[in-house]
């Protein structure tokens, strides 16, 4: 793995905090997410031992499925003393055990820290940059990766380490064992595939799996391979969408967690519908990055609850 080291100063350090809001910036601020099997006292018990702890929920969202009867929630909170999110866990995890629950609790000071792979269309790589640089998508991108060297300009831009890795059949998965050494040197919790025009490997699916997004055009399946916005302009196109998703082993049919559509008619050309996509398909992968950053995005089988 190549890389091409950005050179300039970054122009995105974090300002200092807001004259007077010091003990509000101070307060510890934490997000619990969970799903369990539908009881009562479910909540009662959550928000007692939260209680009991003094912390302040300051937002709840709540959902019950009832064709599995489970129920999904997301407690934004904050401890009025300074307490160790060790201990947090530590309590509560009896809590979580006597309600069969499947919960984290996230330190929401701590980014989630991101890879970005991109091939040669680079909409949605700049739209999330331009998102981080402005504070817009609370992350740290530590580095983006390409099969090509298109965009290390753009990297440089935002002052993010840019690494070239070139795929061939014959190299596939030495090139994943080198991009997975990435991913433990740096920590990364989350990889966006922005119009990443590879197909991962099941072993990377499998040892990433709820932790790699991906983006594509609407028309699946009905226009599949080269050339789908030619296709979607010949048979007369009316609405043209993104979905971003969850990366599995089955090609582009993980769980979904965001998608958009615009409507367009007979008078655009296939490039002008191509642009049209470009831009759903930018802001759609970019809501859903925020949604799993913000720790709103919960798995429910094949589906997601995703807490707005």
């Amino acid at each position: 793995m190549s890389e091409i080291s950005a050179v300039s100063a970054s122009p995105f350090a974090q300002s200092s905090p807001v004259p007077g809001l010091k003990e509000q910036v101070n307060r510890p601020d934490f997000v619990l997410t969970f799903s369990c099997p539908d009881r009562i006292g479910i909540v009662h018990a959550v928000s007692g031992f939260l209680t009991s702890h003094g912390c302040n929920i300051r937002d709840s969202a709540q959902f019950s499925d009832r064709s599995v009867s489970k129920l999904f929630m997301r407690i934004s909170f904050d401890a009025l003393d300074k307490i160790a999110i060790s201990r947090l866990q530590s309590e509560f995890s009896e809590v979580g055990k006597s309600f069969d629950m499947t919960w984290q609790l996230h330190d929401s000071s701590s980014k989630p820290r991101v890879m970005i792979m991109v091939s040669r269309a680079g909409h949605c790589l700049n739209d999330l940059l331009f998102k981080y640089s402005t504070g817009m998508l609370d992350v740290e991108i530590p580095l983006i990766v390409s099969n090509h060297k298109d965009f290390y300009r753009l990297a440089a831009s935002y002052d993010i380490p840019f690494h070239h890795l070139p795929i061939t059949a014959d190299t596939k998965l030495v090139q994943e064992a080198k991009l997975m050494a990435r991913v433990e040197q740096e920590r990364i919790d989350l990889i966006i595939l922005a119009r990443y025009m590879q197909i991962l490997s099941d072993g990377l699916c499998q040892k990433m799996s709820g932790r790699v997004i991906n983006i594509h055009h609407s028309f699946l399946p009905s226009f599949k391979g080269a050339r789908p916005y030619h296709q979607a302009q010949l048979r007369g196109v009316k609405l043209i969408g993104a979905t971003a998703h969850y990366v599995t082993a089955d090609l582009d049919e993980g769980p979904i967690i965001e998608q958009d559509v615009l409507r367009v008619d007979h008078s655009l050309t296939p490039e002008e519908l191509s642009a049209v996509g470009r831009d759903v398909e930018a802001a759609v992968l970019t809501r859903a990055v925020k949604f799993h950053a913000e720790n709103r995005v919960l798995l429910n089988g094949d589906r997601t609850v995703v807490f707005r």
